[in-house]
């Protein structure tokens, strides 16, 4: 599923592209220029996806897994010092920071590969819970891996998801809403049909209110992002939806960030008060992770 979209700094608006065009290599191309405004981070897809694990201060529980922005690699994401904000509010949580960029879509297998090379080992290493943590391009890849994997993480932070062109928003909002809109037969994920299956998603948590408890969203009131993504927030709870002064940015984001991981904290405390079940039991793993082998090679060019 090549996709060349992306975003961060430098965002212009979106384009308007006729639904019933044919996403050609050259228009996807294209659109990547009239979109993105900007350079991308680079990456090379022919090695794994470049992570670093960032242990958790006390035993392991969760692991979050953090895929960023248009603009940011997984040097980027460490220098940002994300994962000792997450660790501030979970201390409790490994974080994987990886280097899912730009190539990586574009090369139509993001997912897939999130999945086999990442998550899917996560899960093997026994934590109780995995979650991810989605940044602007990030945010559009973490839904679009709910589509293909729907379930299979325990919880999802969007930070300013980018959600697709104006043309398919205005056919949602035209149809009263994201409640009434209806998308049609389902589609395998391709560059004509991933737009419209992001927003099957988005409905779809809107149709089962179990998995939106789930799903946590918060985004700036000044950023470009502000009206589709105001567009997908009554699929979720209201108090899940945060809305922050600020722009599309670390600044945000950041801030956002914190914010939103101890609002779901609180609510996982509170659901666990009201459980009669056990809780499961968790096998703490060594704490001394190592940063993958390929971190330093999938950081790629930036600006």
């Amino acid at each position: 599923m090549p996709i060349t979209i992306g975003t961060g700094r430098g965002l212009r608006p979106t384009p308007r592209i006729p639904m019933t065009a044919r996403i050609t290599p050259f228009l996807l191309g294209t659109l990547l220029v009239l979109v993105l405004g900007g350079c991308a981070a680079g990456g090379d897809v022919s090695r794994p996806i470049p992570t670093a694990t960032v242990a958790a201060p006390s035993a392991a529980h969760r692991a979050v897994i953090v895929l960023p922005g248009r603009g940011d690699d997984l040097d980027s994401l460490q220098r940002r010092n994300l994962a000792a904000v997450i660790q501030r509010h979970w201390p409790e949580a490994d974080v994987i920071l990886t280097g899912l960029t730009m190539p990586f879509y574009k090369e139509g297998r993001a997912t897939t590969r999130l999945h086999d090379e990442v998550v899917a080992p996560m899960r093997e290493r026994g934590y109780r819970e995995i979650w991810l943590l989605g940044i602007s391009l990030g945010g559009m890849g973490a839904i679009l891996y709910e589509h293909e994997h729907p379930g299979e993480t325990d919880g999802i932070l969007l930070l300013s998801p980018y959600l697709g062109e104006a043309a398919l928003q205005d056919e949602i909002r035209n149809a009263g809403g994201l409640a009434k809109w209806k998308p049609g037969p389902h589609q395998a994920l391709g560059p004509d049909t991933f737009q419209r299956e992001l927003w099957r998603t988005l409905k779809s948590w809107q149709d089962h209110a179990v998995r939106a408890q789930a799903i946590w969203l918060s985004y700036g009131t000044e950023e470009p992002f502000r009206t589709p993504i105001g567009l997908m927030a009554p699929a979720l709870p209201a108090d899940h939806v945060l809305a922050l002064p600020g722009r599309h940015d670390w600044d945000l984001w950041l801030r956002a960030a914190g914010t939103l991981l101890d609002r779901a904290a609180g609510a996982r405390v509170d659901a666990a008060r009201g459980a009669r079940e056990p809780s499961r039991t968790f096998a703490p793993l060594n704490s001394s992770v190592e940063p993958s082998t390929d971190a330093t090679n999938g950081s790629g060019t930036r600006r």
